[in-house]
């Protein structure tokens, strides 16, 4: 599945290309796993006025032109499980339309189209500038590469919970956007055991996480994100941060600190992989005058 990296490596590609473009058409292929929520004919004539992205969601602000005055917005794309963006400039001839290839952006400047497989991704309108308030978007935790994210704010959120320490990281409510692969390469670099209950991590083991949260997206946003199965850049190239994970994928095979065979085991129904010599299970904080 697309994570952060992923999405956001998608978004750089994208803005060169897609800011300010003028939208002259919006086709629909199969339906996804939620409808657009708007006649794909109202928009046409909007300009691509911004790309952002919120946690693995990437936002496409849509401003009112001369063509079209009475319509602002923006376009809230997932990729789901196996989805990717694909960009054609309009000095190219555009490749036949896919049976995957399942919503297709029509501009002054070229081609979008969003293939994926599985259609477990969505496309959906958003009307007027206030999308944070959006249903999917106002639950997500904070961004982990963003100023508001530390240990503190990862201490607070994990306070009193006493959930395994990985599936939390997984729930987006905690922090937006981690998935799979880059919980169980952060969790590895702070040196804490996914097994560990949340409530067990105190303020330095919150700060030394979320340290490793972003120091981890920042590498992988680096290396354009991990091409295991379906992702693919917007231009078509792959990523290559899978080639350089410390455990994700490596089960049997050596730890790369200290030699221990690396362990594969399963929670909440996704496979997690960890040291059991590099990263420890923390104990229980002390209760208040217990020494």
């Amino acid at each position: 599945m697309p994570e952060l990296p992923e999405v956001e490596v998608t978004r750089q590609g994208l803005e060169p290309a897609l800011l300010g473009a003028r939208l002259t058409g919006l086709r629909l292929g199969k339906p996804l796993r939620w409808p657009l929520n708007i006649d794909p004919q109202t928009l046409v004539g909007l300009r691509i006025k911004a790309l952002e992205r919120r946690g693995k969601y990437l936002l496409l602000r849509l401003s009112q032109t001369a063509a079209a005055p009475n319509t602002a917005g923006v376009l809230i794309v997932h990729l789901g499980m196996s989805g990717s963006l694909r960009w054609t400039p309009a000095a190219q001839v555009p490749a036949p339309l896919s049976p995957h290839e399942h919503v297709e952006w029509l501009t002054d400047r070229g081609m979008l189209r969003l293939r994926d497989p599985r259609r477990f991704g969505a496309v959906l309108w958003h009307a007027g500038d206030e999308v944070q308030r959006h249903p999917l978007l106002r639950v997500l935790g904070p961004e982990p590469l963003g100023a508001d994210f530390d240990g503190a704010t990862l201490c607070r959120a994990l306070a009193g919970r006493k959930a395994a320490i990985k599936p939390l990281l997984l729930s987006q409510h905690i922090v937006a956007g981690i998935g799979n692969i880059y919980a169980c390469e952060a969790l590895f670099r702070a040196q804490i055991d996914p097994r560990t209950p949340a409530s067990h991590l105190r303020p330095v083991h919150c700060d030394r996480l979320a340290a490793a949260v972003r120091e981890t997206l920042q590498q992988a946003v680096a290396l354009g994100g991990s091409s295991l199965r379906d992702f693919a850049h917007s231009d078509g190239e792959l990523g290559y941060f899978q080639m350089q994970a410390l455990v994700y994928g490596r089960a049997g095979q050596p730890c790369r600190v200290c030699a221990t065979p690396i362990r594969q085991i399963v929670q909440g129904q996704r496979s997690t992989y960890f040291c059991p010599k590099c990263q420890k299970i923390l104990k229980a904080k002390p209760k208040a005058g217990i020494r």
